[in-house]
């Protein structure tokens, strides 16, 4: 029903910028929350930003508020994930996400491959 591709994942620098692209197809996409995951190695899948279509709606993980953030465009049917100032524990591989309208977060039906995002020091 709904296909999620992201980009975007590389080496960088600690204190560098990266950009996260997600973009999403299929019919339904217009009736779901859009998300990103990310899981570092030995670590468990963890929310890390979310939002509406509309951006009416969003989240942002306490920890990294202030240097991470989730914008989106509905019409190219993208989500963004900006990550500043970057830290070695950043390191993981990051999963664009999508659940239905009042589904939890807790098991999203629809995942993107995932991309790699490897923090130097």
């Amino acid at each position: 029903q709904v296909q999620l591709v992201e980009s975007g994942g590389r080496l960088v620098q600690a204190g560098g910028s990266l950009r996260l692209s997600c973009v999403a197809s299929g019919r339904t996409v217009s009736s779901i929350v859009m998300g990103w995951f990310r899981q570092a190695p030995g670590k468990e899948r963890e929310l890390i930003v979310a939002t509406t279509w509309a951006g009416r709606s969003r989240y942002i993980k306490d920890s990294l508020k202030g240097r991470f953030d989730i914008s989106a465009d509905n019409g190219k049917s993208t989500v963004y994930l900006q990550m500043n100032r970057l830290k070695p524990e950043d390191t993981a591989v990051y999963y664009c996400a999508a659940v239905k309208y009042g589904s939890p977060w807790t098991n999203p039906e629809f995942w993107g491959q995932g991309t790699q995002v490897t923090v130097s020091s």
